[in-house]
This record gives C-alpha cells, sequence and structure tokens, in this order.
C-alpha cells in the first residue's frame, strides 16, 4: 500500500511540474490578454489603460503629461478622451471623455491626433478640427473649431482618412486619399483597365499644405505638395532632417482583379506598404504604378498594361526610402526625438503595423510595432520588431481572431511611450528601465527571432496555404470575391467590413440581397449596432448562377440558415434592378 501510495504521490508531482512547465511555455509562446508586450531587453510594459468602449485610434501627449486619444466610435459621452498617469506608475489615474460636439462629422474614420502650439488637433473623415487647450486642465475649455474641410461628395470615397504633420514654418499637411482601388470606373471590376490620364488625381491621391492656424479652410486654398500616393493613415514631420515623411497604404485585389496575371501568393504580399520621403513636388506614381518590394523596383499596374516585371513610364516616378510586405497596413508613424531610450532609437522611426485583412487563403500579417533606424536621413538596415504579442494568436486566420491590433504612438515629455488599440481600447504605456551604455545587437535577438512567427514571415507558397481545395462552386466564389473583405468565417473587420452572419442583409429580403451584389455600396451602413464603411464593389460582370451560388452560400453558411437564391430568381432581379433600387 505504502509503495502504491508513494507512486502515486510521485506521479502526482511529476503531473504538477509537467503542468507548470506547460503554463510557462504558453505564456512565453502565446501571452495572455493580461500580460506583456514582447519588447526588446531592458524595456517594459504597462497596461495604462485596459479598455475604451469606443477604441482607440490616435494618440498625443501634451507637454504636462496628458495622454489624448481619438475614439474609433464617437458616443454620447464624446470623441475623444483625456487621460494622465499622476503618479507615474504606468497607469492611467483618471480618464475624462469629452468632444461631444455635434459639430464633428464623420463616421469615426479619425486618422489624426497631434498638439500644436498649444492646440489639440484631431480629425474625422470629413475634416481637420482643433481645441485649445488649458494648461490647468485636462479637457480643453474652449470651442470647437474646424481648420480644414473636405467638402468633396463622399459617396464614391474609399480612403478617406486625415492624418496630420506640422513643419516648423506654420505649415499643415493633409492627404487626400484616392477614391478608389486603382483608378478602374467601375471600381473593382476584373479586367478592366484604368482611366488614362487617371481624372482622380486632379484632388485626391495626394498631399495638400495648409496655413496650420487659419479656419475653416477648404481643399481649394490649400496648395498641392505631392500626388500619386493611394493611401496614407501614418504621417510626421521629422524635425530632425527637416523633412515629411509617411508611409502608404498599396493597393488591393491583385489575384481577383487580375487572376490571368497574379497568383494568390503574390496578392498576398504585393504591392509593397511603402515608407516614403517626401518633397514639394514629388509623384510616387498611384495609380500607374506599384512598388514590387521583392524585384525592390516600380512596375507596371495590371490596369495600364503591366505583366508583373515591366517597369515601362514607372522610371518617371520617385521610389519609396523601404518597402514592406503588402497589406501590412501602417497606420501611425512617429519619429522618436527623445533621450530616454537608448541612442540606438534616436531620430528612428516608429511604425504601427495594424495588420492585414486581405491576405487569404495564407495567414494574415503584421499586427506589431516596427522601428527603423535612421542616420543622416536614411534608414541604416531593416526594420526591426519593437512590440509585438498583440493579436496573441499565431497564425492569424481571420482579422477578428486577433485580440488587439495596434494603431496609434505617442511618447509623453518624460520618456513614456504609448501604444494604442483598436479592437478593444486598451492602451499600453512602454519605459526603457534598464542599462543604455550596454544595449546593444544582444538586446534585440529575441524580437528578431520574431520574425519567423507566419503573422511576420513571408509565407511559404504551398505549407501556409490555408485553402480547402474540396469545396462548392459558392466557396470557391466566395473565396475568390468576398473572402478578403469578410473573411473565411464571414465574420469582417471591424469598422470596415461587416459580418454576414445573422445579419437582416443576407438572411433577409433577397432582391435586396441581389441588388447589392449587382450595384455594390459606397455608403456607410450599421450591421447588427456596429457602423461600417469599407466599400462594397459592384460583381454586375458575374453570370447569374455565379451569384446565385455564392448567395446562396452565405445565407447557408457562418451561422445562417435561410433557403437559398436560384439562378432563376437572380435572373428576375437583375431585370428589376436599377441604380435607383441601391439599398
Amino acid at each position: 500500500m505504502k509503495n502504491d501510495y508513494e507512486k502515486r504521490n510521485l506521479l502526482n508531482i511529476l503531473l504538477i511540474i509537467s503542468l507548470t512547465q506547460l503554463f510557462f511555455f504558453s505564456c512565453e509562446s502565446s501571452p495572455q490578454p493580461t500580460g506583456p508586450l514582447f519588447l526588446p531587453q531592458g524595456f517594459e510594459s504597462t497596461v495604462f489603460v485596459d479598455e475604451i468602449s469606443e477604441t482607440t485610434r490616435h494618440i498625443t501627449v501634451s507637454s504636462g503629461g496628458t495622454v489624448y486619444t481619438k475614439f474609433k466610435k464617437t458616443s454620447e459621452e464624446g470623441a475623444l478622451a483625456a487621460m494622465k498617469d499622476i503618479d507615474e506608475d504606468g497607469k492611467a489615474d483618471e480618464v475624462i471623455k469629452f468632444a461631444n460636439d455635434t459639430l464633428i462629422k464623420g463616421y469615426g474614420y479619425a486618422t489624426a491626433a497631434r498638439i500644436y502650439k498649444g492646440y489639440l488637433y484631431f480629425s474625422s473623415e470629413l475634416a481637420v478640427y482643433r481645441y485649445k487647450l488649458d494648461p490647468d486642465q485636462m479637457v480643453p475649455k474652449g470651442e470647437l473649431e474646424t481648420v480644414v474641410i473636405d467638402d468633396h461628395p463622399h459617396g464614391m470615397h474609399e480612403h478617406i482618412g486625415k492624418p496630420i504633420a506640422f513643419d516648423d514654418k506654420g505649415n499643415l499637411y493633409v492627404p487626400f486619399g484616392a477614391p478608389s482601388n486603382s483608378c478602374q470606373n467601375p471600381k473593382r471590376t476584373p479586367l478592366k483597365a484604368g482611366m488614362d490620364p487617371c481624372p482622380q488625381l486632379k484632388d485626391h491621391g495626394g498631399i495638400w499644405v495648409f496655413d496650420a492656424e487659419k479656419l475653416n479652410q477648404t481643399q481649394a486654398e490649400g496648395k498641392k505638395f505631392a500626388t500619386g500616393i493611394r493611401n496614407i493613415v501614418g504621417l510626421d514631420w521629422n524635425t530632425h532632417d527637416q523633412s515629411l515623411y509617411a508611409v502608404v497604404h498599396g493597393r488591393d485585389d491583385l489575384f481577383r482583379l487580375w487572376p490571368d496575371r497574379y497568383n494568390a501568393w503574390e496578392s498576398a504580399l504585393l504591392p509593397s506598404e511603402e515608407f516614403i520621403h517626401i518633397e514639394e513636388g514629388d509623384d510616387f506614381g498611384w495609380p500607374y504604378c506599384y512598388y514590387d518590394q521583392i524585384q525592390k523596383k516600380r512596375v507596371l499596374s495590371p490596369e495600364y498594361g503591366g505583366d508583373k516585371n515591366t517597369n515601362g513610364r514607372c522610371a518617371e516616378y520617385k521610389d519609396p526610402i523601404m518597402g514592406f510586405p503588402g497589406h501590412w497596413a501602417p497606420n501611425d508613424l512617429v519619429f522618436y526625438q527623445g533621450d530616454v531610450f537608448p541612442e540606438y532609437y534616436k531620430n528612428g522611426a516608429f511604425i504601427a503595423f495594424h495588420g492585414s485583412t486581405n491576405r487569404a487563403p495564407y495567414p494574415q500579417s503584421g499586427y506589431f510595432i516596427g522601428f527603423i533606424p535612421f542616420k543622416n536621413g536614411k534608414p541604416t538596415g531593416d526594420f526591426n520588431v519593437f512590440a509585438d504579442g498583440f493579436a496573441q494568436v499565431d497564425p492569424i486566420i481571420n482579422v477578428r481572431d486577433a485580440v488587439y491590433r495596434p494603431m496609434g504612438i505617442a511618447f509623453s515629455p518624460n520618456g513614456t511611450m504609448y501604444i494604442g488599440d483598436t479592437e478593444k481600447g486598451r492602451i499600453w504605456s512602454v519605459r526603457f528601465t534598464g542599462d543604455k551604455s550596454k544595449f546593444g545587437k544582444a538586446d534585440l535577438a529575441k524580437m528578431e527571432a520574431r520574425k519567423q512567427l507566419s503573422h511576420i514571415r513571408t509565407p511559404d507558397f504551398k505549407k501556409d496555404n490555408l485553402s480547402d481545395t474540396n469545396i462548392s462552386e459558392g466557396q470557391q466564389l466566395y473565396n475568390k470575391y468576398c473572402m478578403a473583405c469578410h473573411q473565411s468565417d464571414g465574420k469582417g473587420a471591424s469598422g470596415r467590413f461587416p459580418p454576414l452572419n445573422k445579419t437582416d442583409w443576407v438572411i433577409g429580403n433577397k432582391e435586396r440581397l441581389v441588388h447589392l451584389m449587382l450595384n455594390g455600396m459606397e455608403d456607410p451602413i450599421e450591421v447588427n449596432g456596429e457602423n461600417y464603411n469599407g466599400i462594397m464593389p459592384q460583381h454586375s460582370f458575374l453570370k447569374d448562377n455565379e451569384i446565385a451560388e455564392v448567395l446562396s452560400y452565405i445565407r447557408t453558411h457562418f451561422g445562417n440558415t435561410s433557403n437559398s437564391i436560384s439562378t432563376e430568381e437572380v435572373t428576375k432581379y437583375r431585370i428589376t434592378n436599377s441604380k435607383k433600387n441601391k439599398p
């Protein structure tokens, strides 16, 4: 009996040891939601604010240490929050929501938060605003002022963010993003040539410069500074070399639109997300060309006769200073000018890669904070992974699998770095607590190893392909035309592409659904209580039987149990369809 007891006791001890080892291994390989971020040696992170229900986008910090963030979703409590770490323990002691002014227009696609000459500047997709800051109060007390107004019609506008930057001469830089993917009409139509010349470049696809302190300016009162830029969300003025920089979202849908020239692997990796240095008069080539970071050159877009390799007219356009893999979504750019971090980071660039939505059938990629060391105004090497662990899963199959997605970056006067998340509204504070004099390559080693994870490394053409070959025609069509936005699980992407599960838009009126498929939708939409502002392209080029197959698929999957749609019904509804019937 004693031997049996001792054996059981020994087995229990071994079991406890094994579970303990497994726990620590799991924490190291996949951090828990309450755990720290992965950072270089000597850095520590703290959850500054655990959750802001409206969720966050960009962040800025006042000279007095008040942290301001622009919400992703405006609520009755306001469009911004002011937060402060009074006892300097890395956590916010007070959070005050404000700015519920009815003059703030837009649907929450905010892409700016900057402080300039005592004012808090921020944006919606329709305007740039400001509040006068009170040095004795966290919340501004003055009236809301409008600085720049986007007075264009917005029904056809895809890239409508308004990031901002200020130089030292009183200028305010504001991008007006391209209103399409690649200047096609109709937009995002397979095998459709682009308009040449592209008329959209007259008022869009570039950066305009304004007087930073003049109110109620329209685009006509600004001056075009640079052109050929599809979509900027991260923009910053580098005070070290007195220059403007941006990170650019490249075009989408190479495989969906041009399956005769691109495969899904190429479409997942291309084109590059560009890091550009911008001087007055620059032209970066959109929509005629894109940058291929694998070949390290600009190539002609397929809409303009490109074959993946031809340079053609692209030789006349300016190249980026660095090209990142496609669809990483660089959504903030901040040059570090402080003295608290090790010297290695001085004058370098931090970039928030919000993460891809459209890399299927390969894993989604990005979802980390990168750093690019600079010297004499140029990158001195490849990007570093500075902060990781936001998604908390790897591989990331669907965008909503990611627990957090990094968006905003800001630095306080005391050297604290703040990183904001768009999915739950968490904000982290990051501090360097190590020895600056001893910081070197060894301290970066564990972060360099994280480049081998599937959300950062280049996917293997075969091994990383997550698609199932034994699927119905409806799913094949869904995977080709719908999955990039609505994801393989049909849950979409927060704020951009709505879910397809258990919504009346899908399981309700058949005629409305067919018309939606034929016409697309370019206006904001509310689905299951959440607003979405992504563009739904028209699919009138599909045959009636193909529309029936794909719509029947979504009506009977993703938790939906509605009846299917027949080819005859699609034929009937195509006849009743008109632009006037557009939902």
